[in-house]
């Protein structure tokens, strides 16, 4: 079963930091470009950051860039988003989501063409 397993989301006061993972299970990564994607209460779902199958390239929306940033560790299956100085809007559901890519060093930051998505993490900042 191919499957996206999100972790790491939890309650943090504004300033402070968190590490999402997403582990992919039932295929390799290795192929694939990986997206962060979070959805606040009556929002769009909107693209946060996306890296390239190899880690090569990677993206950032302007409300993040600074603040969060992307990896991924290929031999583990598992890509990392690392969120410190957490801002209350940065409150809500993130997903991430795998891109069949054959290898090829782009990212997108935007979800249509996405093939796998994990079942989302939850991300409070409030004090």
């Amino acid at each position: 079963q191919l499957q996206l397993v999100e972790s790491g989301g939890g309650l943090v006061q504004p300033g402070g930091s968190l590490r999402l993972s997403c582990a992919a299970s039932g295929f390799t990564l290795d192929y694939y470009a990986v997206g962060w994607f979070r959805q606040a209460p009556g929002k769009e779902r909107e693209g946060v950051s996306c890296i390239s199958g190899s880690g090569g390239v990677t993206n950032y929306a302007d409300s993040v860039k600074g603040r969060f940033t992307i990896s991924r560790d290929n031999a583990k299956n598992t890509v990392y988003l690392q969120m410190n100085s957490l801002k209350p809007e940065d409150t809500a559901v993130y997903y991430c989501a795998a891109l069949f890519t054959t290898g090829q060093a782009m990212c997108l930051m935007t979800r249509g063409p996405y093939d796998y998505w994990g079942q989302g993490t939850q991300v409070t900042v409030s004090s």
